[in-house]
């Protein structure tokens, strides 16, 4: 059988190029477009992020007062109300941030964002070779491809993260630890909770508000163990091309295994930290699944929207419409999956009525900033491609997978969006120009490590033993 390849050619090259330059063009303008006396003091100390904060004990004074002795909040409540009264100066009473935190703000949600997207082509290519699957190794090449973005996306979290913590992360300040002050009493902005979780961000026995150590230690191993693997499978799956049998095949079999059980762990931990941790004081067990699910549905979005362009543009003429049926199914499932753990979330933090576990939810439902998104959130990752891929037909025809998946891949990027900005900006964040520009500068950067990557070697596997089953593969 000959060598397919895809020819990333200067055509599309250019097209990314100009993607990315409109993005860095309505950044520009998103910087110039603020009005001054709405941002904040360039020498300003105080923390926005303490309005998250101050929201649950807002709610435990007017919901539950019979909270209130509990001891993980104990000291807390001056703090609060306090860092919520600074916020309110600081942005000059119009609850509004400057241009650049928010830009920080959005070049974090746009690392945690496409570092899912890199880690789901892995999990998606790991998860054929685990299960012997044969219908995808047509397409098996596209998840690889994309899993070359992992090294860029390690360098550019670690950087962003000792850049910008202290704007992302509220439980990174030194003055939420116990200190003693000049005059012999301890700081009034200590906070019992936080100072509770220290071990798990600075490592056990650190002191808070130093360097956290085990929170960046996480971060590198984390990239160290999954570019490792990666590169590991990856030199098998290209050395099957030239050798053939079956022998790279059974030990990418292992391999992919391995990764399997790594990326269970890490993923929900990676969850925890890089967005929960931003929400100190509120914590759900069921983050990491949520997480995981908004990711693994974007990554088949992605995936079959590839399929879909290469199936367009006269490549992989083996690839039939029970293939491409597979993966609308994949597409319509997970949307489905992601919705059952966002409302089980939802359900049970709001039946309970906890309010350090509600104010999650009223943050983002009650606010009139946040409440379109919330519900836009809903419409577009769940009602739209559900009600879009309900039909078999739709499933097979590219129009309708195209938009379904345009959809749910900016979709999902919201649902992080509305992860983090809340907790980091409260309501001061908004949703414009800037958001929009980074997202498009990071999209066009990962497509083309994506479509680079796809283009150095084969397009299909020509040795791998599942193709005469892919070939014939009809449902």
């Amino acid at each position: 059988m000959g060598e397919e390849r895809f020819d990333f050619n200067g055509g599309l090259k250019k097209k990314i190029f100009i993607a990315a330059a409109v993005g860095f063009l309505l950044l520009i303008i998103g910087a110039i477009l603020p009005k001054p006396s709405h941002e904040a003091e360039p020498g300003a100390t105080t923390h926005v992020e303490t309005t998250h904060d101050a929201t649950p004990e807002a709610d435990h004074e007017e919901d539950g007062d019979d909270h209130d002795a509990d001891a993980n909040h104990e000291g807390g409540d001056e703090d609060h109300e306090e860092g919520a009264d600074e916020h309110e100066a600081d942005a000059g009473g119009h609850g509004e941030v400057s241009w650049f935190k928010r830009l920080k703000v959005d070049i974090w949600i746009n690392n945690v964002y496409f570092v899912g997207l890199a880690l789901i082509g892995m999990f998606f290519f790991c998860i054929q070779y685990a299960a012997q699957a044969g219908w995808s190794a047509y397409i098996i090449r596209i998840p690889m491809a994309m899993t070359s973005w992992l090294p860029i996306a390690g360098v550019l979290l670690l950087v962003s993260f000792l850049a910008f913590n202290q704007d992302i992360f509220h439980w990174t300040h030194a003055d939420l630890y116990p200190q003693l002050l000049e005059d012999g009493s301890v700081n009034t902005h200590y906070d019992a909770l936080i100072d509770g979780k220290k071990g798990y961000f600075f490592g056990p026995g650190a002191e808070g508000g130093g360097f956290p150590v085990f929170f960046v230690l996480r971060m590198v191993v984390f990239f160290g163990v999954w570019i490792l693997l990666f590169n590991k499978i990856k030199k098998l799956a290209l050395a099957e091309d030239e050798i053939g049998g079956d022998a790279n095949w059974r030990k990418m079999r292992g391999l992919s295994a391995a990764f399997l059980v790594v990326f269970a762990v890490t993923s929900s931990i990676s969850a925890w930290d890089w967005m929960m941790s931003i929400d100190t004081h509120w914590f759900s067990t069921m983050f990491g699944w949520y997480t995981f699910a908004s990711w693994f549905v974007t990554g088949l979005a992605f995936i079959t929207l590839t399929v879909v362009f290469l199936k367009e543009s006269g490549y992989l003429p083996n690839v039939n419409l029970s293939q491409i049926h597979d993966l609308g199914k994949f597409v319509f499932a997970f949307s489905i999956f992601w919705t059952y753990l966002w409302f089980s979330q939802f359900m049970l933090i709001y039946y309970a009525n906890i309010p350090e576990e509600s104010v999650y939810f009223v943050e983002r439902m009650r606010s009139e900033k946040y409440m379109p998104f919330f519900y836009a959130n809903l419409v577009m990752n769940f009602f739209f491609p559900f009600l879009t891929l309900m039909t078999r037909d739709a499933k097979r025809l590219f129009v309708f997978l195209k938009i379904a998946c345009v959809v749910i891949i900016i979709g999902h990027w919201l649902d992080f969006w509305l992860m983090a900005t809340p907790g980091t900006l409260g309501e001061g964040g908004a949703f414009g120009l800037t958001e929009i520009g980074s997202f498009m500068i990071f999209g066009s950067a990962f497509l083309f490590i994506t479509l680079k990557a796809l283009a150095k070697n084969a397009l299909v596997p020509k040795n791998h033993p599942m193709l005469e089953e892919a070939k014939h593969h009809h449902i």
